[in-house]
């Protein structure tokens, strides 16, 4: 009779446990308080250009170098996953958010390519402060998010030193203004793109924010730079597959190690944020 019961409750545990791997399931716990080094935020004012970034550092545990994700937001910006932040910083890694240049309070003039630029500052004030951030250099993530995946894509063909990145609901900004037909059709979609601009871009026109893109899209548009992100280990996800052309062109140079996939869901992924957590984690930990 023991011996039943003893098996089935090693079945059950082992249920749970499986029940606690499956994708839409996630294991917490707080973290052990650390009385010499314990996990704090820290403000952070970051240089880029002539400008200041608006920045945050979420630490965890410890004095040594940890790895650091930084977080990349979209355009607006108004979904910042700082769940996914608090999560990855439960697991070891510092997590570092800050707004562009001319964002939600960040000093400077907002454009597309000087969100890109701002990644590279940021990776560059990573390395000039490793020790008293503790940040390991050696090990930093992208994470990017809508206008940010197009960021995360378009900054680490610049950074190769920087290896890993995760973009998700990639908007295409380059191709978005390839495939319009006429003056008519742009102004449409400057407008439509714009509604936000007057609340959380600071000095921009829109048509010094859209103007370049009009005349160059092949600029903005990641897979034209896909060569660059050979060798890089990355993650796609999307709610459509509008981003295939992105996908076919990075497949294509490192088959072996990207990972592109369709989730049903929407834009800022609602209904599966416990999976994309476990997504980013499985991604960080490899």
């Amino acid at each position: 009779m023991y011996t039943r019961f003893y098996v089935l409750l090693c079945l059950g545990s082992l249920g749970i446990f499986a029940a606690a791997a499956q994708p839409d399931s996630i294991m917490l716990k707080d973290i052990q308080w650390n009385t010499n080094a314990p996990a704090k935020s820290t403000e952070l004012f970051i240089p880029s250009g002539a400008s200041l970034l608006a920045g945050l550092i979420y630490q965890p545990n410890g004095n040594e170098k940890h790895p650091t994700l930084l977080l990349l937001h979209g355009y607006p910006g108004n979904e910042r996953n700082l769940d996914i932040a608090q999560v990855v910083r439960a697991h070891g890694w510092n997590v570092i958010y800050f707004d562009y240049r001319g964002s939600w309070g960040s000093q400077g003039k907002f454009s597309f390519t000087n969100c890109v630029e701002d990644v590279v500052n940021v990776v560059a004030f990573c390395h000039r402060y490793s020790d008293s951030l503790h940040i390991d250099t050696a090990n930093i993530a992208l994470f990017g998010h809508s206008m940010g995946g197009w960021v995360c894509l378009q900054a680490l063909a610049r950074l190769p030193a920087v290896k890993k990145g995760f973009a998700l609901s990639t908007w295409n900004i380059g191709l978005d203004f390839k495939k319009v037909m006429n003056a008519k059709e742009r102004i449409d979609l400057i407008a439509k793109s714009g509604n936000s601009t007057k609340y959380f871009v600071l000095n921009t026109s829109l048509s010094d924010l859209f103007g370049p893109v009009m005349t160059h899209p092949e600029r903005y548009e990641p897979a034209t730079h896909a060569a660059l992100l050979a060798k890089k280990s990355i993650v796609m996800l999307d709610e459509h597959h509008r981003n295939e052309v992105i996908a076919t062109a990075i497949r294509a140079q490192h088959p072996a190690d990207f990972d592109y996939e369709v989730w049903n869901t929407d834009h800022p992924f609602s209904n599966k944020r416990v999976s994309l957590m476990n997504k980013v984690l499985a991604f960080l930990e490899k």
